[in-house]
């Protein structure tokens, strides 16, 4: 029973896992915590009494992580699955500080975002005409939806008349099959008005999967999704991924991760000059300034633009005569 002096480390996160996390985060963030505490700490600090925790030790640890060769990003999550831990062992009273807060944390570099240019982007999604789900690379070069997103996409979620289209959820994969989960934060669930080249394509799909059902006759998974397979079931992310592999291969664009597509839609809407807070609110970011951070260089550029423009109107259009000074 935990409470006492005697318990370790490996059983307090185990509790921890079964009580706080499973029940109430995401399947992929108890996995991810899971991976952290069964692979990394559990092996070096699990038979540490909680009690007798110091912040060397868990120093200590990360230290030994990236000599090992971990990743600085993976060694930064196992230190944040750690001091999430401890906070609960704190509010129960379990510990009087957590201990994971006094220790340098490891320094990771952003990764710089890159996306497809304008050119790259026509050429990926001419190549994808044939595709059977040309229009989910569309929609994701287009409107920036997260993979998830847009494989949760249902048509009740899209209103032609209207042209509005509403991300209300995201499709996930778990131990006992799919299903949908609440967007990532509040600011993801959003609506958002798609470009007539995106209504388009979907308006194409949908005639398109009209013909997969009828086909599939009985065998049809009525789930009303967008993205679906030639039955109507639920696609993976895993397997658009590589079907966006070997799309990129019928190009000459040089690889890229299905993912860049919602970096590409950002870029895109920034270097036309679209507003950064139109921009997030499209995008579904949880914050201005991840909008800002995440697309510097982008903005960066546009502003100059901006003051080329500027000049191409103020700037005198030819050279002004000299000033005679008059006589007083």
């Amino acid at each position: 029973m935990l409470g006492d002096d005697s318990v370790t480390v490996s059983a307090f996160l185990n509790q921890w896992l079964t009580e706080v996390v499973a029940p109430r985060r995401e399947l992929a963030t108890w996995r991810g915590y899971e991976t952290n505490v069964r692979r990394h700490i559990v092996p070096t600090i699990g038979h540490v009494r909680l009690t007798k925790l110091t912040a060397a030790m868990v120093q200590r640890l990360l230290n030994d992580l990236r000599r090992q060769g971990l990743a600085p990003r993976t060694v930064q999550y196992v230190h944040a699955t750690l001091r999430a831990a401890l906070n609960v062992a704190l509010r129960w009273g379990l510990i009087q500080r957590n201990v994971a807060t006094l220790v340098e944390p490891v320094t990771v570099k952003r990764k710089e975002v890159v996306p497809f240019t304008a050119e790259e982007a026509r050429q990926v999604l001419d190549a994808a005409r044939s595709h059977r789900l040309a229009s989910f690379f569309t929609v994701a070069m287009a409107l920036g939806l997260r993979p998830s997103e847009a494989l949760g996409l249902t048509w009740s979620d899209i209103d032609f008349d209207r042209s509005l289209l509403q991300v209300r959820r995201a499709l996930e994969r778990g131990p006992d099959g799919y299903r949908f989960k609440e967007p990532k934060s509040r600011t993801s669930r959003r609506t958002i008005v798609p470009p007539s080249v995106c209504l388009e394509s979907l308006k194409s799909h949908r005639i398109r999967q009209a013909s997969d059902r009828l086909r599939a006759g009985e065998s049809w998974h009525d789930l009303d999704l967008v993205f679906c397979s030639e039955s109507g079931e639920p696609l993976h992310r895993s397997e658009m991924s590589r079907q966006f592999t070997l799309l990129l291969k019928r190009t000459s664009v040089a690889h890229h991760r299905l993912y860049d597509c919602r970096h590409t839609a950002a870029s895109l809407l920034l270097a036309q000059g679209v507003a950064p807070r139109v921009v997030m609110e499209t995008l579904g970011h949880s914050s201005y300034s991840l909008t800002m951070d995440t697309y510097a260089h982008v903005y960066a550029s546009a502003l100059r633009d901006a003051a080329a423009a500027i000049d191409r109107v103020l700037a005198p259009q030819e050279p002004a005569s000299p000033v005679r000074d008059s006589a007083v």
